[in-house]
């Protein structure tokens, strides 16, 4: 397994670990949201039930839905905020991987030849932030040989705003491959959140009704 994958691998099995703690709290949560809405709905049909008769079945479906619709949206910020608190976590994780002084370099190289396989063109760019350029700039000629051979990868002396990682564009800037972290976790976005979500929302995990019917 390569650079690539092991660091895909790596993030997705912290989301599942991080969405798998939250799942608890989660859970306690949404109790506690369900009890309290049983019980203010238990007294308000207590003070409301002559009220309810006089005003008909439909009056009464009519402030039911309501309390629902409030529950749902509580549980529907709670969920949010726990999915964006992995996401977060998610980038500190990054952040710490970034100061393996093995693992990292590593992994520049591995999105450099991933990216340079992908460009049908023998003349590249490679752009990176401040920090990477002082890392990789004294060694350059040898990282972009050993990454592409037969391929002449410039590296621009330009940084870019990215928390790390690669981008590599053709000579003519007609094609490119976005290998930094903000290029690959958006194309992870949908998978990370659905591994997320899976862990804080298993089935059976719904507002359900506490109001019957």
């Amino acid at each position: 397994m390569n650079q690539v994958q092991e660091l895909q691998k790596a993030i997705l099995a912290r989301a599942e670990q991080l969405a798998a703690e939250y799942r608890e709290r989660a859970q306690r949560s949404r109790d506690n949201i369900l009890r309290e809405a049983a019980e203010r709905l238990r007294l308000r049909e207590q003070r409301e039930e002559s009220i309810a008769k006089s005003l008909g079945e439909r009056t009464y479906r009519q402030q039911v839905q309501a309390s629902e619709l409030k529950m749902q949206s509580q549980l529907d910020r709670m969920r949010w905020n726990l999915v964006t608190d992995v996401q977060r976590r998610l980038q500190e994780r990054i952040e710490r991987y970034k100061q393996d002084e093995a693992a990292y370099p590593a992994t520049l190289e591995a999105y450099l030849a991933q990216a340079a396989a992908a460009i049908e063109s023998d003349e590249l760019i490679a752009h990176v932030n401040a920090q990477d350029y002082k890392r990789l700039e004294p060694t350059w000629a040898e990282i972009a040989k050993e990454a592409a051979p037969g391929k002449r990868i410039a590296l621009a002396p330009e940084p870019i705003e990215t928390s790390g990682g690669v981008l590599v564009e053709s000579a003519d800037h007609q094609i490119r491959v976005n290998n930094t972290f903000e290029g690959r976790l958006n194309r992870l976005q949908s998978r990370v959140q659905q591994v997320i979500l899976e862990r804080l929302l298993p089935s059976g995990f719904d507002t359900g009704s506490v109001f019957g019917g």
